[in-house]
């Protein structure tokens, strides 16, 4: 079913779309969006679990939701941590924001995520970013979540953000993140990146987004108003073109963070891999948004700004981890981190 008045969309802006009749069709969007939050007001918002202290995920972890709202894994030289912005219902259906997947599909990403299927098909997300810790203590953060009351994205998102807090409790300060990787200029990417005020919100940080990225956003569009530029007018934006090594050496057993282009999803999507040395993580941003595309990758969201080429990017990404033996960490699965799955696997690995 694909019920126009309720586009199952969390990531409500386009990059790919400028003035004009793109600006156009991404208002219209926002409109539907707030009108599928009316509908889907009946269902209760689940809070977002309290932070825990910074621990090791447990052995038999079964969601990020279940393990805390921060979770620690090591990566040789590298520690990374998960934390938990929000969790809640997505306005709208599965089904609406996934129309080509078949019963088949639903089944197996039901056994791979099972907190991700809610009452009357709505799906249950996490809304995650990552830090990664390096020696010395200098801290690497992907992505930034919701952000506060104010925030772009705080019209329709399940519930304020609170990365702030969750840092906090993870012995972080502001301060001490020298850079913040934006995956993509989605709303519920950006939103703690700066106040309401237009002041970024880590004055210490390059924030890097891929200059693909933010060619493609038209003059008036929100995330160029909003983050974009007051980023360039504190001289903390950096674009970077492709491939690019943040830290470390890219070599075999060296040790590095790369960002890699992920294109798809938007224009200029980049996935970020942690490689410590010999364990390996992949930070997927939005290349799968939900277990469906994980057991599918095929499967296409419904506002991919290029189907086919997020496809593709899905589908490398996967191989790659599953080549390298690298582990996913994903935004907005219910579980911080996981394998890639293979159709003999009945439920989400570790």
């Amino acid at each position: 079913m694909n019920d126009p008045i309720v586009p199952a969309v969390p990531f409500a802006e386009d990059p790919g779309a400028g003035a004009g009749a793109g600006a156009e069709a991404a208002s219209g969007r926002r409109r539907m969006l707030r009108g599928a939050l009316a509908v889907a007001g009946a269902v209760a918002l689940r809070p977002l679990v309290a932070a825990t202290p910074a621990a090791a995920e447990p052995a038999g972890a079964t969601s990020g939701a279940a393990t805390g709202a921060v979770v620690v894994r090591r990566f040789g030289r590298y520690e990374v941590l998960a934390l938990l912005d929000a969790h809640g219902p997505f306005p709208g259906t599965a089904q609406a924001a996934f129309p080509d997947a078949t019963a088949t599909d639903w089944e197996r990403a039901r056994r791979l995520d099972p907190a991700a299927f809610g009452p009357g098909d709505t799906w249950e997300l996490d809304f995650r970013c990552y830090a990664v810790r390096r020696p010395g203590g200098r801290v690497t953060l992907v992505d930034t979540g919701i952000g506060p009351v104010g925030s772009p994205a705080s019209g329709w998102a399940p519930v304020p953000g609170r990365l702030p807090a969750v840092l906090a409790r993870a012995g972080i300060a502001k301060a001490d993140v020298e850079t913040v990787v934006l995956t993509h200029l989605h709303e519920d990417h950006y939103g703690w990146s700066v106040t309401p005020e237009g002041v970024p919100v880590f004055p210490n940080a390059r924030y890097l987004v891929q200059h693909a990225e933010v060619a493609a956003l038209g003059p008036t569009r929100t995330a160029r108003t909003y983050v974009i530029e007051p980023l360039l007018r504190a001289g903390q934006l950096d674009e970077v073109d492709g491939r690019t090594v943040l830290a470390g050496r890219a070599s075999p057993g060296g040790g590095a963070i790369t960002l890699l282009p992920t294109p798809g999803h938007t224009p200029g999507h980049q996935s970020v891999l942690v490689d410590g040395g010999g364990d390996r993580l992949l930070l997927t941003g939005d290349v799968l948004v939900h277990a469906v595309q994980l057991a599918t990758p095929g499967v296409r969201y419904l506002f991919e700004a290029d189907p086919e080429t997020a496809r593709h990017s899905r589908e490398q990404l996967l191989a790659e981890a599953r080549r390298t033996g690298a582990l996913l960490g994903t935004a907005h699965l219910n579980r911080p981190f996981a394998r890639p799955w293979t159709p003999t696997e009945t439920t989400l690995p570790l």
